[in-house]
């Protein structure tokens, strides 16, 4: 195999499309939210395209007994907005294993997405906060400083210094690569603590897409494991209080005989 290998799967005509990516990161809000658009989408989404590489990890998946190699995988969704215009949806389960690899895959997107007509880009992901939060914040970074205000009226926040470090991965390289080539390029960040997957920042950043592009989706299928989540994060604040009241105090210390 080569070390880029684009399938065409089928052929489709789109409207004005937009690029909107998903791929697995911090707590893998953009996947969960990239997921959530194509099954809310299901009926008007075709898979178009799967991009094959040697960058991503060594393995396949298995359905049913059934093994398929790792891939990443576009789907177009036919007027999937109020005005008319279609999607490019790109999801996968992986992410580049190397520096490199993550430009490669990076302008691959981009290729099919310029083969379709498309020249706005969503790219989804998580900034962490190192702990659990309430509140979820959807933080932003653009290609250009003229799409910051649309932005900000529909609660988009823009803080100096923030993300500390950059964006990285292909939500990063979207942004740069993509304004070299001529791409509007949005990133939208939600707030999440880093440490568990989390559906509800995804809400938070899907909603905000809503907004922006006139979707209307359910929720429902994304809350029911918004609830799991929060049951498991109730199970480990139950550990972590029983843990300190099993630590001895300074009393129980003492030398008694």
């Amino acid at each position: 195999m080569d070390e880029l290998e684009i399938d065409a799967v089928a052929e489709v005509e789109l409207d004005d499309p937009v690029l909107v990516e998903g791929l697995p990161g911090v707590g893998h809000v953009g996947k969960l939210a990239a997921d959530h658009v194509l099954e809310e989408c299901e009926a008007e989404s075709t898979l178009v395209r799967r991009v094959y590489s040697r960058e991503f990890p060594p393995q396949v998946t298995v359905e049913d007994g059934v093994a398929d190699l790792t891939c990443a995988e576009v789907h177009a969704v036919e007027n999937a907005t109020p005005d008319g215009r279609d999607l490019l949806v790109l999801i996968g389960d992986h992410q580049a294993q190397s520096n490199a690899g993550h430009y490669v895959l990076a302008d691959a997107f981009l290729d099919v997405a310029a083969e379709f007509g498309a020249s706005e880009v969503y790219a989804l992901g998580g900034i962490p906060t190192g702990e659990l939060i309430d509140e979820y914040a959807v933080l932003g970074a653009v290609s250009d400083e003229s799409m910051i205000d649309p932005l900000e009226e529909v609660g988009v926040e823009f803080r100096e210094d923030e993300p500390a470090g950059g964006i990285v991965g292909v939500s990063g390289l979207l942004l740069g690569l993509g304004d070299r080539r001529g791409f509007q390029v949005s990133c939208l960040m939600g707030e999440t603590s880093g440490y568990l997957v989390d559906p509800k920042s995804a809400r938070a950043v899907l909603e905000v897409l809503e907004e922006l592009l006139g979707l209307e989706l359910d929720y429902g299928s994304l809350d029911d494991r918004a609830d799991e989540m929060e049951d498991v994060i109730g199970k480990i604040q139950e550990m972590e209080q029983q843990r300190s009241m099993d630590v001895p105090s300074d009393d129980d210390l003492r030398y008694i005989g």
